[in-house]
């Protein structure tokens, strides 16, 4: 019997479970070539902008880069207080020489593991990253197969990573979606490392440094996370921001200028504080739709949310939304309880705003052997059909 995918609809109003009409903002606009906002708490995203284009990364590779650290640490694979030697190859690459941003480090020196991760995060340090990459893996280019690694197990699927600490490198491209869900992942998990990002300076060989990320002088809530710039992508940037227990994650490319980048950051994370509001679309474990079942004693099972669904939705003028649940069926009888089978999906006029797993409310035990036997006759008669809807 072939296993085929199915939809079914689900209607979403503000008052339950009923047909209503749910509308957008009005749109806000970015000089960025690429851009993307979300709402942490909910997952809803709140401006889109090619955000899955691939694009090189420059210095916003350093999130993966830290991102790795961070694991080992969490692992006790590394401590804070370890030292690393500073080669010459790190030194020359991304050192004083180098013309690059650099925490001075000096050559032959052992800097703590902490003290590199202050380097890397506030100072955007390239000798920082390289000390890290070859202490931890041996070589960069084994550090970099790391990364990669570790991208790809967090469900970044796109992105490459060549060198620890995103200089030009053939091959070497992120999407500006994977690197936001990138940032919402190293905040979520390492809250403990993730204060660095929030330091307003650091100083390193008596050298005084201040923190890169200009939004963190905005008084706007940002506290993180990296900033970059590329000649063929021009400025960049990963931000987060927190205010009135509303957290915003912002991803942004393509822009002209540092003043530009700053500006454009600021307007969409004031856009994104001052325009929404939490929306409760789906009470936690409610009944949203129902999935068909082949050979039980029901044909059919409800299916249920797992944790309570959310948006974040526009204040005013509101596009429509709409939700649609898809799984892979006919379900085979016997069906678990608690089980998930598919997946909810939400648009906002045309854009995918949220998805969230759903789960069977009920067991379905399996039916008697009449019921099989019409089960069997029809699909017989009209699973051609739906394999070609």
């Amino acid at each position: 019997m072939p296993s085929i995918r199915y939809a079914a609809s689900v209607l979403c109003g503000l008052m339950g479970v009923i047909a209503a009409s749910v509308c957008l903002a009005q749109p806000i606009e970015t000089r960025a070539r690429q851009a993307l906002l979300i709402d942490d708490a909910t997952g809803t995203v709140l401006f889109a902008k090619n955000a899955d284009e691939l694009i090189p990364p420059a210095s916003l590779a350093k999130l993966m880069t830290m991102e790795v650290v961070f694991d080992a640490l969490t692992k006790g694979e590394l401590s804070l207080d370890r030292t690393f030697p500073v080669s010459e190859y790190a030194w020359r690459t991304g050192g004083a020489p180098s013309g690059t941003s650099t925490m001075f480090a000096k050559i032959k020196s052992t800097p703590r593991v902490e003290d590199l991760i202050q380097g890397v995060i506030i100072q955007s340090a390239n000798d920082g990253c390289i000390v890290l990459a070859e202490g931890m893996a041996g070589s960069e280019e084994q550090f970099a197969r790391r990364m990669n690694e570790r991208a790809r197990a967090l469900g970044l699927e796109k992105s490459t990573f060549v060198n620890s600490t995103g200089l030009p490198a053939p091959g070497q491209k992120v999407s500006i979606t994977e690197l936001v869900s990138l940032a919402r992942h190293i905040h979520r998990t390492y809250p403990q490392f993730y204060r660095y990002y929030a330091q307003e300076s650091f100083t390193w060989n008596n050298i005084f440094q201040r923190n890169r990320n200009p939004l963190l002088r905005l008084d706007i809530g940002a506290d993180g996370l990296g900033t970059g710039y590329t000649q063929e992508s021009g400025f960049a940037l990963v931000a987060s921001a927190e205010r009135n227990g509303r957290r915003l994650f912002l991803g942004l490319s393509g822009l002209a200028s540092d003043k530009e980048r700053a500006e454009e950051a600021r307007k969409l994370i004031e856009w994104g504080m001052d325009n929404f509001e939490d929306v409760l679309l789906f009470p936690e474990n409610d009944v949203v739709g129902e999935a068909s079942v082949y050979g039980g004693e029901r044909s059919a099972v409800k299916l249920r949310t797992g944790e309570a669904v959310e948006l974040l939705l526009p204040k005013q003028d509101r596009l429509p939304l709409r939700a649609r649940i898809f799984y892979n069926g006919p379900l085979i009888a016997p069906v678990e309880a608690g089980k998930q089978v598919g997946t909810l999906k939400i648009w906002m006029g045309d854009d995918l705003v949220q998805e969230k797993p759903v789960f069977t409310a009920e067991a379905v035990n399996e039916g008697g052997i009449g019921k099989k036997a019409f089960d069997a006759a029809l699909e017989l008669s009209t699973g051609w059909i739906r394999q070609y809807r």
